[in-house]
Parts: C-alpha cells; structure tokens; sequence
C-alpha cells in the first residue's frame, strides 16, 4: 500500500507519510519545524524562512524511507544541503541509510586524510563533494549496525576500514580490526576507544579531544536536558555500558556526535561532569 500522509503533519506544503520509521533523523536536522507525535515524526509547523526551507530539505534528504515530503514540487535551495557542517572541520553527512535505521554519519577533514565515520547511503553527490575534499583515508565503524554503504565508499576512495573485532562479521572488508583493551590511535589526534555495551564490539572515536563521534552508546536528550544511555536498545549489555561510560569519563571533549539521537555541544569540564552523573544513575539501575 502506498504511505499516505501523516494526519498528525499540519495542514500546508510539506509533510511526512506513514512509512517514517521513526528514527529521529529529521527532527534532528529541523527542530522546531519536525517533531515526534503518536512514535512518528511529522511537521508541526510549516518552514517560512529560507534557513527553514533549507532545513525541510535536509529533513527531506536525511530521511531513511523517503517519507519527508511536499505537496507540490518545491524548488530546491541553491545552497549545500549535505554535507552540514557542524563544527570546524566536522559535517553531517545526511543521506541516512534505512539498513542503519537512520543513523546519522560524518565527515571530519584531516591534513594527514580525511575520515568518514560510520556511513551514510552511498549517493553521487556526496561522492563528488568528498572527492573535492581530498577523498576519504580512513572509514572509522562505530559498531555493527551503522556500516550501511561503507564497502562502496571504501572501494571509491580506497580508504581504510575500521571496526572492532567482535562486530567485524558486519564489515568483511575492513582491512583494520580493533581489540579491546587501551585506545589505539587512528591517526594523528584521532583515537579509537573500545565501548563494549551496546554491541560487543562497540567504539567510540575522538578528535584531537574536542569531538567525541559515540555511535549509540552516548547521545543528548533534549527532553531530559541531559546526557542518556539507550537501555531498551542495549544489544549486548546494560552492565558493560555502564563500566564502559565510566573509562570514557577519563577523557576530555566538548562535542557529542552520536549516530542516533540529539548532538550536543558543552564545555568539557560540564560534559564531563554531566557523563559522571550518568554512569551513577546508570549504575543505580
């Protein structure tokens, strides 16, 4: 059956059909615009200004099931929807892979190669910007379930492939297999950290101890104005997460890049603190 509008969408130009799987992807990219009602996302109010139409249009291209839609064929903005940069050196890929369910990708520009961390759906145009970029060197997996195009882009740039060992059945290819044990360095500034947790074979990846890429082991709430940990999508064990938040807090960062849910930006001192608080409450059952 064709999806049909959302009836919870606000009556006007732009909506979202019943296919959305409710991954979060849009809200993410057009807050205020897209919100969650009855476990979907759908427009609560109309974009009016061109930042907002621009912001429809990351919601359109971000979204897994192609369920961002409008009404009639809206003119495309001339400015670049994806890659959206994030923080100096940083973007968000968009274009999120349904085999991820939606999970968010990024691009981090390095003098010593350029690293794409987990991987968004393999498409020309993202394609032609990294390749004006200076291509990828090095592909950084977070753990299994985010690995979407990886191969594709792997092949393309004839980047290197990372995953840990335990969660490398998803990524055949990769040509680097992480253990556990202390952080093993990337390349210059770039670290990975083993996060046993949601997967076995969970990792997080840290920039030059400013930006923390986390996969689904760490994200923002916006409704708890907090730090959160995903319980009920735990795959591996609650227990481990746990210990694993608590080595993590020995490191230093004040950008939070998760593959699922908000990002955040805090000074590192407050991330810190409010990681520590975390892991106690975590701990607390």
């Amino acid at each position: 059956m064709k999806p049909l509008r959302n009836t919870n969408s606000v009556p006007g130009e732009w909506y979202i059909d019943t296919a959305c799987i409710n991954c979060g992807a849009s809200r993410h990219v057009a807050p205020g615009l897209i919100a969650e009602r009855n476990d979907k996302s759908v427009f609560v109010r109309q974009p009016d200004t061109p930042d907002e139409q621009l912001a429809a249009w990351r919601a359109v291209l971000v979204c897994p099931t192609a369920s961002v839609r409008s009404e009639t064929k809206q003119p495309r903005p001339s400015a670049v929807i994806f890659p959206q940069q994030i923080t100096s050196g940083v973007w968000r890929c968009g274009f999120n892979a349904r085999s991820s369910f939606g999970a968010h990708s990024y691009f981090a520009a390095r003098p010593d190669g350029n690293l794409l961390i987990d991987s968004p759906r393999y498409a020309a145009e993202l394609v032609k910007w990294f390749d004006a970029s200076g291509g990828i060197a090095h592909i950084l997996l977070s753990h299994r379930d985010d690995v979407a195009d990886a191969d594709k882009y792997a092949r393309q740039f004839g980047a290197r492939v990372w995953i840990h060992r335990e969660d490398s059945l998803a990524a055949p290819y990769a040509t680097e297999l992480l253990d556990d044990g202390s952080a093993t360095s990337i390349a210059a500034g770039v670290r990975a950290i083993p996060m046993p947790g949601h997967t076995r074979g969970s990792v997080v990846y840290l920039l030059e101890d400013h930006v923390l890429f986390s996969g689904d082991s760490l994200a923002w709430s916006p409704r708890e104005q907090d730090l959160v940990a995903f319980k009920d999508a735990c795959w591996y064990s609650w227990t481990e997460l746990t210990k694993s938040l608590g080595k993590l807090a020995a490191s230093r960062f004040e950008w939070l890049l998760p593959g699922h849910g908000w990002l955040a930006h805090l000074p590192a001192n407050e991330m810190n603190a409010r990681l520590l608080a975390l892991v106690a409450r975590m701990g607390n059952g």
